[in-house]
């Protein structure tokens, strides 16, 4: 018997442009700052080093922006939308607007901005205007992802 799985995500024809979602929040730890920076090579002193940080511009330590970003991918898919129905991950534009700090919790934001059939492909394309928030509401990071999304199959 071949295997079978359910479809989580949500087909291209199901996405309406202006719909939006916001996800749960999570809060940044030390953890995932040195995480990150043992995944990504990048100890950089302003993320790594509470000493040197704390005589620095934001007085302590932040997280890497790249952090943020994929903290942001991540807060998404745990929205399940795009589970088992997203073609491709196209192209982005991110904006680092604010620092996030060790405590910060952030969530994610996110408007259809943009939907194109694409019949050839068997789906269609979608931009998302992504936005991370924090707990005060502020933008800290903000952006768009263009993605391919399948068709619901005939």
């Amino acid at each position: 018997m071949a295997p079978t799985y359910t479809v989580q995500g949500r087909y291209f024809e199901g996405f309406e442009l202006g719909e939006m979602a916001v996800t749960p929040g999570r809060t940044i730890s030390e953890a995932d700052i040195v995480n990150f920076a043992g995944v990504s090579g990048d100890y950089t002193q302003i993320h790594t080093n509470a000493d040197s940080s704390s005589r620095g511009p934001f007085k302590q330590r932040i997280a890497h922006g790249l952090l943020g970003l994929a903290v942001a991918s991540g807060l998404l898919s745990r929205l399940g939308l795009l589970e088992n129905t997203v073609l491709a991950f196209r192209e982005m534009t991110w904006k680092f607007s604010l620092p996030i700090f060790i405590g910060d919790t952030v969530h994610t934001r996110t408007t259809v901005s943009e939907v194109k059939a694409m019949p050839r492909i068997g789906g269609g394309a979608l931009t998302l205007d992504v936005e991370l928030v924090n707990q005060d509401g502020k933008v800290v990071q903000s952006g768009q992802w263009r993605l391919l999304v399948a068709s619901k199959p005939s």
